[in-house]
């Protein structure tokens, strides 16, 4: 049986926030255009702010909060969330140069990280639902309003770049 707590859910959040840092920072390494060099760069600046954020927020947890409180007796959450935290969401083993080549223009990059940043909002989603109330589940629905405002964020900048 695997369960989980509010204390491995802020784990894999850092997890992600230090994926989506890295993966901002290498991707800004290969495009040409200066203005969205800056763009992810500040994104990968607001993805270490978030992380730092969760573990303060990980760091307050009460022991309550550390116990176990998800039933999963097959496992399948468990390993669905391992492979989003490992792999789907900010994929750090894939070179950003794959994806971004330097090619694409300023809004189909702004568009990969809207999707990547989708990627991370489902990822939390999952989580919140394997979260009871009393083990965090207010703290993960934070997590995902700070995710949306990345989305905010990026599609702020995409609609400036398409005027």
């Amino acid at each position: 049986m695997i369960t989980f707590n509010a204390d491995e859910v802020f784990e894999m959040a850092e997890q992600i926030e230090r994926n989506g840092a890295g993966f901002y920072r290498r991707t800004a390494q290969v495009v040409q255009d200066p203005k969205v060099r800056d763009i992810l760069l500040g994104l990968a600046g607001m993805e270490d702010d978030h992380e730092k954020r969760f573990a303060r927020m990980r760091s307050t947890l009460d022991e309550s909060k550390k116990q176990s409180s998800v039933f999963d007796p097959e496992g399948d959450a468990a390993k669905y969330l391992r492979a989003m935290a490992d792999g789907r969401v900010f994929d750090t083993r894939v070179d950003p140069a794959q994806r971004i080549t330097g090619r694409e223009t300023q809004p189909d990059v702004l568009r990969a990280a809207i999707a990547l940043e989708k990627d991370s909002i489902v990822f939390y989603l999952g989580l919140r639902d394997l979260v009871t109330a009393s083990a965090g589940k207010k703290d993960i629905e934070e997590i995902i309003r700070e995710e949306m405002g990345h989305i905010t964020t990026l599609s702020g900048q995409l609609a400036v770049l398409q005027d």
